[in-house]
């Protein structure tokens, strides 16, 4: 008898969490700086499951508290060894800042020491050698050298393949600076006049801050991971089929339309449509037929993957398939389209 992949992707996820957390829980006896992932469960905010074998997963970062946004721009370029730039890189891009440690009110000595600071800076490159290195000691010091193996890479992304009972999984393990106390100028929402969410969930959400994660050499990428959890909790109290259609998207994603390890299309992708659609479409009767409003979600993921454009939900001028493989997002509108004109659900 066939597991059904939800199933198989939960067993997955509990599996990978549990090396995860042994592995965290090493790195964070060794450099209190780092923090360990808590075992909650597959609801874990810190866990993305962007495809069955594809995770992300964010190790919070300890000792630097009170933050607030800098008014100043004053972009400083460097080597990984902190040797000065004389011309800027490029700007960062509207998802990504820079991070001075004097941006918080209170943060461990660690943070001032050279081996992430440059002129006052914390230099996501440099925070990543250090957790790479951190990472790689404690493989082997938890006995994991035969689950766990860190995978080369061109850039300072700190990537592992985990073996599980069912498949290997490939994890990206980010450093991320939790900031649960503010909102970002950048993320200018909600948009004005606008019926989705609530105005009381609103409020809820933009209290649950972002995160700053170590994803890039100099800057800093903004999450909302705990805003988007929140967002997808109680999507459906009116009765509607909202979270029916995303889970069934998901698994047409993965059957039919963009299978395999790395697709160029992940739950990410789907996640921001939804929130896209549900904003569009904010009321209770759009979302009582499932054949539908499942239509219309896929009209909607079918536009902007032949456009090649995905607005990232709370800052919009952000693109997320700017960096994707056109030809292979191509591929992809192609089969939404052949879907688009007989629809077959595959459901189960």
């Amino acid at each position: 008898q066939v597991e059904p992949r939800h199933y198989l992707v939960s067993k997955a996820v509990e599996e990978v969490q549990k090396i995860i957390q042994q592995l965290t829980a090493e790195i964070s006896y060794k450099a209190t700086r780092f923090q360990a992932i808590s075992n909650s469960g597959i609801h874990n905010e810190n866990i993305k499951v962007l495809a069955p074998s594809q995770f992300l997963i964010t190790v919070p970062l300890r000792g630097l508290t009170g933050y607030r946004e800098c008014q100043v721009r004053h972009w400083r370029y460097y080597t990984v060894h902190g040797a000065k730039l004389l011309s800027s890189v490029r700007d960062p891009e509207e998802l990504h800042q820079w991070l001075e440690v004097e941006q918080f009110s209170k943060s461990l000595q660690q943070w001032h020491e050279k081996d992430v600071n440059v002129e006052g800076d914390l230099v996501p490159a440099k925070v990543l050698i250090v957790f790479r290195e951190l990472v790689e000691k404690s493989i082997i010091s938890c006995n994991l050298s035969s689950k766990v193996t860190v995978l080369e890479s061109f850039s300072s992304v700190v990537r592992v393949a985990v073996e599980t009972s069912e498949s290997q999984v490939e994890v990206e393990l980010v450093p991320a600076v939790e900031i649960p106390t503010c909102w970002p100028e950048k993320a200018r929402w909600p948009r004005c006049l606008k019926r989705w969410p609530s105005q009381e969930k609103v409020q809820c959400v933009k209290s649950l801050g972002f995160d700053l994660l170590a994803r890039s050499n100099y800057h800093w990428q903004l999450c909302f991971s705990r805003a988007e959890h929140l967002l997808m909790e109680g999507l459906d109290e009116d009765g509607g089929c909202r979270m029916k259609c995303f889970r069934v998207m998901r698994q047409m994603k993965e059957d039919v339309w963009c299978a395999g390890n790395k697709p160029v299309i992940t739950a990410y992708h789907l996640q921001t449509v939804l929130f896209w659609t549900c904003e569009k479409y904010p009321r209770s009767k759009d979302w009582r037929c499932f054949p539908e409003a499942f239509l219309r979600l896929v009209q909607k993921l079918h536009k902007c993957v032949s456009q090649h454009f995905l607005k990232h939900y709370f800052v919009k001028s952000t693109n997320l398939l700017k960096y994707a493989n056109t030809s292979d997002l191509d591929l992809v509108a192609g089969k939404l389209a052949g879907f688009l004109e007989n629809p077959v659900f595959c459901l189960d």
